[in-house]
């Protein structure tokens, strides 16, 4: 006998569009960003909130989505990598990144945009600790801190011309 699983009705506002959604009670944000949505620019890695690759920002707030229940995001707002963009363009932030060789392998990239967009956002000339803390939370396999550092003081130096 199949079990049946309990939706709730959630509205969100994802990247500037509101959607109304049947959610099951047990997934979580990511799960429908990427399975709801196909927003899959968030992606999917530890499923514990230790990487970062899952950072979206949720209300103003960098969360990580796999810690975040569906339900949770109700009457929300939330950005993420997809949302980044300007007109259909790269935003000057990922162009820096592209710029000073910040994109490896590219899985981190999408969490490390939205918690970089964030925190420039909040502090608009960030110093390399500042960054450095700012950013902590994702983590890159590849290695490429410090070209992430330097995409994030590029784009912080650009905007103050």
């Amino acid at each position: 006998m199949s079990e049946m699983i309990q939706t709730v009705l959630i509205e969100l506002t994802v990247n500037g569009r509101r959607r109304a959604l049947d959610v099951a009670v047990n997934h979580t944000l990511l799960d429908v960003l990427r399975d709801d949505l196909e927003l899959t620019g968030t992606k999917e890695c530890c499923l514990v909130g230790e990487c970062g690759a899952c950072t979206v920002s949720l209300d103003g707030r960098i969360v990580d989505s796999c810690l975040v229940l569906a339900v949770e995001a109700d009457r929300a707002q939330v950005t993420t990598v997809e949302g980044l963009a300007v007109d259909g363009h790269v935003s000057p932030l990922q162009q820096a990144f592209l710029d000073k060789g910040a994109v490896q392998c590219g899985f981190c990239i999408p969490g490390q945009l939205v918690a970089a967009h964030a925190l420039l956002a909040e502090n608009p000339h960030p110093t390399v600790p500042e960054i450095q803390e700012g950013l902590a939370g994702n983590l890159c396999r590849c290695g490429c801190y410090q070209q992430i550092t330097e995409a994030v003081l590029a784009t912080a130096e650009e905007a103050a011309r």
